[in-house]
């Protein structure tokens, strides 16, 4: 009887957890650490494609039944529109489809369940048993030597857990990568990507009235020089803007400082009257700006050294603008669910095992280290595209569609398992009772 993979898992958010399902499932004792004192997500929405949905099937069917539960669903009427938020000058002009929509692209391809990120973490973590999660737990340091058969975890309390392998989920601004790739390496921090948001909730009455009927209807982006509005639709109507800004980002570690509602309005100065308006939508106080982050400017060399890898945004941190970052952390899940298990069936021991989980994680590497490049490197331009200063598309409507309907379809085309042993295709499709 072979012994049980024991995988610390750094991170307790989406993917983190979603990760100890897929290897609890599996029979591997995984454990997440969570530095926070509970589970905790922001009450932000997100949303998966139906490509993302096949993997993660084959995660846990579990996963997927959660999600359809709690979730909204794109049909094949649904459509995202772009519309020029900037040179129509009056409102009947922007409010006219022939006068200010550059353009639409159907979503029925991505097939988008959306739904609130808090929510679907706290259905998940109710997956797993009371043992598979530790909180208040940041981790500082880890040593991974040929001297000890484990991989030993230091956290900030003092504290320690051992483990066969390390998966760093922790995000953007990862300890997990900053150790395993050095201290001295660019590729351990996250790089700002000169890109702010600022974002905001209100009824759907309020929101009618000041960008018309069609944000009932349909995801709407406004697009100009520098920046971009988006809204989507639900029980409140979803606001964000996204700006580009020259300057270093004051606080890098929070991404996050105080704001004013008057930067809205000094950003949209000049452009169509609606969105020249759009900033008393937003609250006169307790206004916040968020830093965007990606690793677009350092990409790591590697996913993985030894025996602790990188997965979700510790590995491909990206911008939101492709809106595809969960889901790309979903493929990642899937890929080494499937290896830890197929390594686990093998039943080794001591240093062959040892030397098998190493082999196991850059094979894990190799595999998503493409993918995740092209991820980060695509949300970037998809940003500079909304926001015109993407030299070959500029603010041609033609243009535009066009680059967005390419990178959709490599979205959603994707195999995980193109570049990977077929083998391992058949054991994430098994049945499993």
């Amino acid at each position: 009887m072979s012994i049980p993979l024991e995988v610390a898992i750094v991170g307790g958010g989406i993917i983190g957890v979603m990760t100890a399902v897929g290897l609890r499932r599996r029979g591997i004792k995984a454990v997440v650490y969570e530095r926070a004192s509970t589970w905790h997500e922001v009450s932000a929405g997100f949303a998966f494609t139906g490509a993302a949905r096949v993997w993660m099937e084959q995660i846990d069917p579990a996963l997927v039944q959660l999600l359809g539960s709690i979730s909204q669903k794109t049909d094949a009427s649904s459509s995202n529109a772009y519309w020029d938020g900037f040179h129509p000058q009056s409102i009947e002009d922007a409010l006219d489809e022939k006068k200010s929509l550059m353009f639409r692209t159907p979503t029925n391809n991505l097939s988008f369940w959306g739904c609130v990120r808090s929510q679907f973490l706290r259905g998940m973590a109710d997956m797993l048993p009371e043992d598979a999660a530790v909180f208040g737990k940041q981790l500082v340091s880890y040593d991974d030597t040929d001297e000890d058969d484990k991989v030993v975890l230091h956290f900030e309390d003092g504290t320690m857990a051992k483990a066969d392998v390390l998966l760093g989920c922790d995000g953007i601004h990862s300890t997990t990568r900053r150790v395993l790739l050095g201290t001295d390496c660019p590729s351990g921090r996250a790089g700002f990507s000169h890109t702010v948001t600022y974002r905001t909730m209100v009824p759907i009455d309020q929101g009618v009235a000041a960008l018309g009927e069609k944000v009932k209807y349909s995801a709407c982006n406004h697009l100009g020089p520098n920046a971009d509005l988006l809204v989507a639709s639900g029980t409140l109507l979803n606001i964000a803007v996204f700006a580009y800004d020259d300057q270093e980002f004051p606080d890098p570690e929070r991404m996050v400082v105080s704001a004013d509602r008057s930067e809205i309005e000094e950003l949209f100065k000049g452009w169509s009257p609606q969105l020249a308006n759009i900033w008393k939508l937003y609250p006169e106080e307790k206004l916040v700006k968020w830093g965007i982050f990606d690793l677009e400017d350092n990409p790591p060399p590697t996913y993985a050294r030894g025996r602790a890898c990188l997965v979700g945004d510790a590995a491909h941190a990206s911008t939101p603008y492709l809106g595809v970052g969960a889901c790309t952390g979903v493929e990642d899940s899937v890929v080494i669910c499937t290896l830890l298990e197929s390594l686990q069936q093998q039943a080794l021991v001591g240093d062959v095992r040892r030397r098998m989980l190493h082999d196991a994680l850059q094979t894990y590497s190799q595999a998503r280290l493409e993918r995740g490049r092209w991820i980060h490197h695509h949300s970037r331009q998809m940003g500079q595209i909304y926001h015109w200063r993407h030299g070959p598309t500029g603010c041609d409507p033609e243009r535009m569609k066009q680059k967005l309907e390419e990178n959709w379809a490599t979205v959603v085309e994707y195999d995980v398992w193109a570049a990977l042993d077929p083998a391992l295709r058949e054991l994430a499709t098994r049945p499993r009772s």
